[in-house]
């Protein structure tokens, strides 16, 4: 099973691919895709999608994953922020591939077993689950921490469904 997990955001979307083969999980790409603040939004938005399009074409996920928008006090950035999470899932689903979305407390919670471990936690973590070693952005992070939450929600999920069809 191959995931592309995805950090949505309008300046800075991370991304993640992982593996997971039984109980191992194997890093196969991770990146940021960083858009020019300069460009009007509109124009963001597409290079979002045309970028995760892209990507999705080279690494041939079987499923993505997306970061859930998080409640914001300010409502402008979380209406942006919608709106590039909005691009990404529909690269997702314009590639045919079923697309899943968690919030940041389930994303912590598979991953540190603490849903509200900090970002440094987080990247610690994916670094140790996948053996990362390089250069890695925060951003890229998360991206694989989603990708890493969703193989261990399938796997558990698949579980249940034999477990319930008993």
């Amino acid at each position: 099973m191959r995931v592309l997990g995805i950090d949505p955001g309008s300046r800075h979307t991370g991304y993640g691919v992982v593996d997971g083969h039984g109980n191992r999980l194997v890093h196969v790409a991770s990146g940021t895709i960083a858009v020019p603040g300069s460009l009007p939004f509109p124009e963001r938005l597409g290079l979002i999608f045309g970028k995760i399009d892209a990507l999705i074409r080279e690494t041939a996920p079987d499923e993505c994953a997306v970061e859930d928008v998080f409640m914001s006090r300010n409502a402008k950035s979380a209406l942006i922020l919608g709106q590039a999470r909005g691009a990404a899932v529909v690269a997702g689903v314009h590639a045919g591939l079923p697309v899943f979305e968690y919030s940041a407390l389930q994303i912590k919670q598979a991953v540190v077993g603490y849903g509200k471990a900090d970002k440094d936690q987080v990247m610690q973590m994916v670094r140790t689950l996948l053996g990362v070693t390089g250069r890695l952005s925060s951003h890229a992070a998360d991206a694989l921490a989603v990708a890493v939450c969703h193989i261990h929600s399938r796997s558990s999920r698949l579980c249940r469904q034999v477990w319930e069809q008993r």
